[in-house]
């Protein structure tokens, strides 16, 4: 897993971006949110990324912020949502959009995204507002507290990958951490604690 990148900007066309690493060119997409931020061609950038491997395909996709990618790697959980609609989300509204949405239950929003539709945007409400932990401000301010913590993340993502390689549904995977990290103190957090406690929670069912 490359979890980030960290070169000289050398070409940018939304949404792919060049990026020479000492001499290796690395071809990135990024949203539309992330390239807004991103400086002059020729300036040092750094992004946490997530390489996508299929049969047909290797991509490694950039994100200015770890919530942007964790949000990415949730999408990319729901069924019929791929890297590439997860993009489009990302690029035509913020985490904080997104996340209101969910709360509201605003499919208006979402349908306007390129590719989706309306039962694409109903599944991503239902879906979502599992991972997300809810439809409340507390959920959604202990969600962005989880995510944003350095390190959580690829913890987090460890974690779920370790879930799914069990057995688990991604999806299902991705219920059980949020559950685990509501209420925890994630200073001393690791995967193998956070996987714990994820199976623990299900044997209590």
């Amino acid at each position: 897993m490359i979890g980030s990148i960290r070169g000289i900007l050398l070409e940018k066309q939304a949404p792919e971006l060049l990026i020479d690493v000492q001499g290796l060119g690395y071809e990135v997409k990024v949203s539309l949110n992330t390239f807004f931020e991103l400086p002059e061609s020729g300036k040092e950038i750094s992004l946490y990324t997530h390489f996508v491997v299929r049969e047909d395909v290797q991509q490694l996709y950039g994100f200015d912020d770890v919530a942007e990618r964790h949000l990415f790697r949730s999408l990319i959980k729901v069924n019929g949502v791929g890297p590439k609609m997860a993009l489009a989300v990302l690029s035509g509204m913020t985490v904080a959009n997104f996340v209101t949405c969910v709360q509201t239950g605003d499919t208006a929003e979402l349908i306007k995204l390129p590719g989706v539709g309306k039962k694409t945007a109903e599944r991503l409400l239902i879906e979502m507002r599992d991972t997300l932990g809810g439809s409340t401000p507390r959920d959604q301010a202990t969600w962005n507290r989880n995510i944003t913590q350095p390190g959580i993340a690829d913890i987090v993502q460890e974690a779920e990958s370790a879930l799914s390689s069990l057995g688990y549904k991604p999806q299902d995977a991705a219920k059980m951490i949020n559950v685990c990290i509501k209420d925890q103190d994630l200073s001393e957090l690791t995967s193998e604690s956070l996987i714990r406690l994820a199976l623990k929670s299900m044997v209590k069912k």
